[in-house]
């Protein structure tokens, strides 16, 4: 199958073969699908699943698959929420891979279109609401849009945003913006933004920066702490990214 990346705010899917990923956790929750064929294994501490599965967010797995669709979800967002209910608190569940219809699209989203029908969502909602959330605090969706600048090629994080900082911007003390944080986006935030920070990385890579580029350019001191984040929490190492995002 032809490889393609479509990565916007709350969501990162790839489509591709030969995924060789090794053991890993990371703050999004997990789809993954094999084209019809392939050959699939997900392994999780005292289970295997050798089909397409939905993984709840900061569950270790390892995978191993010829073809097929990994789509990444932010928790907050209206398809995390709709995964989450799907789990209803299991750490993993399968689903169908024939949920999946191949277009010749080269657009991901539209190739998983049945896969928002199974989870009662419309296309045009998937564009407008991966972020939106009308119960977050209005002082955390203005931070979210700031984190967002770098799905438009603005974004430069430094290496250090400091939750008082953030606080005082937003006319909180640190202790309440970091509680507020917490009960609202469900993780703290410096693991939070480490996450953001790769996924910077990751949009810096896919527009054609190097991996020390784009370490910079996300907030890491260089390309070797890019490194080692990625591979803890996407399971790959930098030059494997590189090749994956290119």
């Amino acid at each position: 199958m032809d490889s393609s990346f479509w990565i916007k705010p709350g969501l990162l899917v790839f489509c591709g073969e030969a995924f060789d990923v090794s053991p890993h956790a990371h703050h999004a929750l997990q789809v993954v699908i094999p084209e019809p064929g392939a050959d699939l294994s997900c392994r999780f501490e005292n289970s295997v699943v050798s089909g397409g599965v939905v993984i709840a967010a900061a569950v270790t797995h390892e995978l191993r698959m010829s073809g097929g669709w990994i789509i990444l979800v932010e928790p907050q967002s209206r398809l995390g929420r709709k995964l989450s209910t799907f789990l209803a608190t299991m750490p993993y569940k399968p689903v169908n891979d024939s949920l999946v219809e191949m277009s010749r699209s080269k657009d991901p989203m539209l190739n998983l279109d049945s896969f928002f029908r199974f989870l009662d969502l419309k296309q045009d909602e998937i564009a407008e609401e991966l972020r939106s959330d009308h119960s977050l605090d209005s002082r955390l969706q203005k931070l979210l849009s700031r984190l967002d600048a770098c799905f438009q090629g603005e974004c430069l994080k430094p290496s250090h945003w400091r939750a008082s900082e953030i606080a005082g911007e937003l006319a909180l003390s640190e202790s309440r913006f970091l509680h507020l944080f917490r009960e609202q986006m469900g993780v703290a935030w410096r693991p939070y933004l480490l996450w953001r920070r790769l996924i910077c990385a990751v949009q810096a890579m896919r527009l054609g920066a190097t991996a020390t580029e784009a370490a910079y350019k996300a907030g890491f001191s260089d390309s070797a702490h890019l490194s080692r984040n990625f591979r803890r929490h996407f399971g790959i190492n930098i030059r494997e990214a590189t090749r994956m995002f290119s």
